[in-house]
């Protein structure tokens, strides 16, 4: 049987010069937060800058301990959360996060990467980048001041690596297996490198520092740009990375979470490709089945900046490595924006949320004209997906 899906609007409407994007939540179990009965479901999103190119600002905070009937926020952390000065002029903030459970711990630990600016432009390559992150002060409603994962060879392999919006799995040790993309910086007078490298690097988190221990398998593809924003699930006893590409989204399969296979093109299991491409996917699993949430070309959404809208979930032949084709369903309907930055948050048992905001630039040639997506309805809501898992 197919889960029952109901869809949320938790915000909506904006000023027409910034849009709320990168909404993801992580959820506190109950009693993570001392007395909770209930799960406290926590979303991080930031204000993007239209006009410019994933422009970002402070991460700002909205939370439910209701399951939903109310919300508080938007509370924004622009201390702890938000940009800081840097020599020579830049900027840097962190972005791209996603908070999750810290079972060991018992912290909400989010992770994510630092962009950096230059007159609110992205700085000029070459550019540093490295893995950032946060743990949540529940009874406070505070966050830790973002900090970096010191890095092996910082300066070379691994001078371009972050873990931006990754979806990581935690093991019973409590050990961290994140993954993350990384270009090296190029030697004096070698023109930059044109193709990102994923890895999984596993970490030790003691509540405070996030620390780098290994890492494994480097993959990457061939094509433009090669890979990034990877996400990682552990199902059947066996290991799933969902990869970003340019041209295709790509899959593979590996026994122990640091160690993978070659990569292979996602498609449906009668041969055609998925038509993900350029965006990122997620997984969610519940009991015996695995899903992947994903978009796609061929949903009547041409009009659509990168075919990111609808976002749909179906479910995942874990020995095909192939998505089941019958088994789709819409997770957040289509209006014009695009919802391809997302995340996936077990609330739950019974219960997985999919967050996603419509994000308000559009195709070309002016993609920061955002009446295109408010003439199909959009508004720059934030959404919280509920997949419910019980029968009704």
């Amino acid at each position: 049987m197919d889960p029952r899906i109901q869809l949320d609007t938790i915000h909506k409407g904006f000023d027409g010069k910034t849009c709320w994007v990168q909404c993801r939540a992580g959820t506190i179990p109950p009693g993570g937060a001392g007395a909770n009965r209930l799960p406290i479901v926590v979303l991080t999103m930031q204000k993007l800058l239209l006009s410019g190119s994933d422009i970002f600002y402070e991460l700002t905070e909205m939370r439910t301990d209701d399951l939903g009937k109310t919300w508080s926020g938007p509370t924004p952390h622009p201390d702890t959360l938000g940009r800081r000065t840097m020599p020579g002029g830049l900027e840097a903030v962190i972005c791209d996060a996603t908070p999750h459970w810290h079972a060991a711990t018992g912290k909400l630990l989010s992770t994510g990467h630092v962009a950096h600016y230059q007159g609110n432009r992205l700085a000029p390559d070459p550019r540093p980048r490295k893995t950032a992150y946060s743990v949540y002060d529940p009874a406070n409603r505070t966050w830790t001041p973002w900090s970096t994962v010191d890095m092996p060879d910082p300066e070379g392999c691994f001078f371009n690596s972050g873990a931006g919006s990754a979806q990581r799995f935690d093991l019973e040790n409590g050990d961290i297996l994140l993954p993350i993309y990384f270009m090296p910086q190029p030697k004096p007078g070698e023109h930059p490198p044109k193709h990102y490298q994923v890895t999984v690097m596993r970490c030790r988190f003691d509540g405070h520092t996030l620390r780098y221990l290994e890492h494994g398998t480097d993959l990457t593809a061939p094509d433009p740009r090669g890979m990034c924003e990877p996400s990682l699930i552990r199902f059947g006893g066996r290991f799933f990375l969902t990869l970003r590409n340019d041209v295709r989204g790509y899959v593979a399969r590996g026994p122990d979470g640091l160690h993978f296979d070659p990569p292979v093109p996602w498609c449906f299991d009668d041969g055609t490709e998925l038509g993900n491409y350029n965006t990122q996917q997620h997984w969610i699993a519940n009991g015996k089945r695995l899903f992947l949430a994903y978009t796609r070309r061929g949903l009547n959404n041409d009009h659509v900046f990168r075919h990111r809208a609808p976002l749909v979930m179906a479910e995942v032949d874990p020995n095909r490595l192939c998505v089941i084709r019958s088994t789709e369903q819409v997770l957040v309907p289509e209006h014009g924006a695009r919802l391809g930055n997302f995340a996936v948050t077990d609330v739950s048992r019974d219960e997985t949320w999919v967050t996603v905001s419509e994000w308000m630039q559009t195709t070309g040639p002016d993609h920061h004209d955002f009446r295109v997506c408010q003439r199909y309805g959009s508004d720059n809501r934030v959404f919280a997906s509920r997949i419910l898992w019980k029968p009704a």
